[in-house]
């Protein structure tokens, strides 16, 4: 079993360059939930595809949710960073989860530039890529690895 050093280091060698600090696998983000508990897990997703869609099961404290834009319209959150700063500390570990790894990457980046070293991109996201039907959930992400969540 990976250490959460291992886990971390692995992610920043898979995001070299990059301006946040590295990219985990939705595997890997559940075990640091599990087992440290400066891991906190931030949903960027919307309101609204939270309570549609899903979210990852997880303990009271482990999670967070901080639009990264908002739901009609996608306007950006001109509310992000004080959102993010009522529900984390500057020395944790902060791993962003979308749907699919974009709008994570960008909170990733955004929380680094505003003082959060650790911030980190869940690839996939919580429904992954689209299947050949269009549909997601099937081909990767949080909940194609099996791992818990709960529906809408």
């Amino acid at each position: 079993m990976s250490t959460t050093e291992e886990i971390l280091a692995e992610a920043r060698s898979r995001a070299p360059g990059q301006p946040y600090a590295g990219a985990v696998t939705p595997a890997e983000a559940f075990k640091l939930l599990q087992s440290d508990p400066r891991v906190k897990l931030v949903d960027v997703r919307t309101t609204a595809e939270r309570d549609w869609v899903g979210r990852p099961a997880l303990p009271e404290g482990q999670h967070a949710a901080v639009q990264w834009s908002l739901y009609p319209g996608g306007a950006p959150n001109p509310d992000f960073a004080s959102q993010l700063a009522s529900v984390a500390g500057r020395d944790d570990v902060l791993l962003f989860l979308c749907r699919s790894g974009v709008r994570s990457r960008n909170a990733a980046r955004v929380a680094t530039e505003i003082g959060y070293p650790n911030a980190f991109d869940i690839l996939e996201g919580f429904e992954g890529d689209r299947d050949a039907e269009g549909h997601r959930k099937t081909v990767s992400g949080w909940c194609k690895a099996g791992l818990p969540w709960v529906g809408a």
